[in-house]
């Protein structure tokens, strides 16, 4: 007898239908799994036959044939051996198929129990855009496929359970769903702004980052504070919205980073990988490609401390993903895009002893050992960092001080207004904040007076600035603008855009 079921497979962050078709008949006992599976997908036959045995059903006898449809999909992962094992119970007449439009996703213990599978999150909301109204999961991931409203979904913890269900005499009631997104605390950081000594400039600059999104380059000595001042700026990130939030839970469910007692992403990322990281680490990569941490950091902050003891290779392959917020990942099987709209803060010394310029402590390098450490960074990578600013020792007198400085939770107001005002700006697109804004934009918001004009055309030709420093610091301006609530850009802020833009050292 022949059976169909429906599940689900991801492919980069996408969702893609597949049809579980069954065929028992005579012949020898024998199970055939074809339809492009990978390893793990053969084995899910001595799974699901296992499985099947210890739930007290009776597995079928004879030669059996599963084909999982489309053929020329590869199929990946342990998430099609609940709908195998339904499909051949259906064959075998055991129970009945489900009569609303379902999907079937799951992984199969030998003793029958239905385990926790990855990708849920993507796979449901394709399958609603499918037009399938029930979802059968296991019942560790019903809260992430709870996210996609107007889905029925089925939590599963036993393959018997499921059985008695779809006969019609155990029914397993839907999972509510109790997450409230409205409910979210202050994000999580390592340090609140109060606590950081002096460097009052470094402070205001990564507030102008945060508020517009913006790349920082922090370049000081050791022990200045640079990771400090890092690790302290999720503390002042907007919150998220519902819809960044769906984006980010996205791209750790098929990551499979998500923790089981939070199948909603609450706060924005915060990423600091090893400068030992490959380039495939970084921007995602494999022989079939999985998110990398430019991807973790969607919607968030990747933070790469010493930056020039990152491989040049390594971070030249940044420089596309940090133009066009996304990351395309070719193979001769095709290509796959990742999401990768990610706020980079870098930490550097300004030379391989870290005292190049420093007042206090002499520097051991020569000027061609200082050079050469810099230009570990390409000149077009940095182009596309917005802000770079030095971060200087701190004086004693301000170390050993008991003042306090400004809060993390009063920098984050003035950031979700300007935030606010960008959002109104931004009404009807597709952009966050403003360092997402494209040339057109940047003509239509960030107009400038005369006075401007001059200004900023005695920059280009001081600092000998690109097109793309052009339109940064425009961009930059608009931030400023935002947080000081002016609907036009002033000189002041210009001239504050400007003084960001680096400066030859060497």
């Amino acid at each position: 007898m022949l059976a169909k079921v429906s599940s689900c497979a991801v492919i980069g962050l996408e969702g893609a239908i597949v049809e579980v078709e069954v065929d028992t008949g005579r012949g020898l006992p024998s199970l055939t799994i074809v339809g492009l599976p990978d390893a793990a997908v053969k084995e899910s036959g001595e799974r699901v036959r296992s499985a099947i045995k210890n739930a007290n059903l009776a597995y079928p006898g004879g030669r059996v044939t599963v084909n999982l449809a489309p053929a020329d999909l590869r199929k990946e992962g342990p998430a099609y051996d609940l709908p195998i094992a339904v499909a051949l119970l259906i064959a075998s007449q055991q129970i009945f198929p489900p009569e609303d439009k379902a999907i079937f996703i799951g992984e199969l213990s030998l003793d029958g129990s239905v385990r926790h599978v990855k990708g849920v999150l993507p796979m449901a909301s394709f399958a609603k855009e499918q037009g399938f109204t029930t979802l059968f999961v296991p019942q560790e991931d019903a809260p992430e496929a709870s996210l996609i409203h107007g889905l029925t979904v089925i939590p599963v913890d036993h393959l018997a359970s499921l059985a008695g269900h779809l006969r019609g005499l155990n029914l397993i009631p839907p999972y509510q769903s109790t997450i409230n997104f409205d409910e979210v605390g202050d994000p999580p950081c390592a340090t609140d702004f109060q606590e950081v000594k002096g460097q009052e400039h470094v402070k205001r600059a990564l507030e102008v980052a945060a508020a517009g999104g913006h790349n920082v380059l922090m370049i000081g000595p050791p022990g200045a504070g640079k990771t400090l001042l890092a690790r302290a700026v999720p503390g002042i990130l907007p919150h998220l919205t519902l819809e960044e939030a769906l984006d980010i839970t996205r791209i750790y469910s098929v990551a499979d980073m998500l923790p089981p007692d939070a199948p909603l992403v609450r706060h924005r990322p915060f990423r600091a990988p090893h400068h030992t990281i490959s380039h495939a680490g970084l921007v995602g990569g494999g022989r079939w490609p999985r998110p990398g941490e430019i991807s973790l950091a969607h919607r968030g902050v990747l933070f790469l401390d010493e930056l020039p003891e990152f491989g040049s290779h390594v971070l030249e392959v940044m420089r596309q993903p940090m133009e066009d917020k996304v990351v395309t990942i070719s193979r001769a099987q095709g290509a796959l895009t990742f999401p990768a709209n990610f706020m980079l803060i870098a930490a550097m010394n300004p030379c391989p002893c870290g005292y190049f310029g420093d007042p206090v402590r002499e520097c051991t390098c020569s000027l061609s050992m200082v050079s050469k450490y810099q230009k570990r960074v390409s000149g077009p990578l940095m182009d596309r960092i917005d802000i770079h600013v030095e971060v200087p020792r701190v004086e004693y007198d301000k170390l050993s001080s008991d003042r306090l400085g400004e809060p993390s939770a009063k920098i984050r107001a003035r950031v979700e207004k300007a935030r606010e005002r960008q959002r109104q700006r931004f009404t009807g697109t597709k952009l966050a904040c403003n360092a997402d804004m494209g040339p057109a934009e940047v003509r239509e918001f960030c107009r400038v007076d005369e006075a401007g004009k001059s200004l900023l055309r005695a920059a280009m030709q001081q600092l000998q600035m690109s097109a793309r420093a052009y339109h940064r610091i425009l961009k930059l301006a608009r931030t400023i603008a935002d947080l000081a609530g002016s609907e036009r850009i002033e000189t002041a802020h210009l001239a504050e855009a400007i003084q960001y833009r680096p400066r030859r050292q060497v």
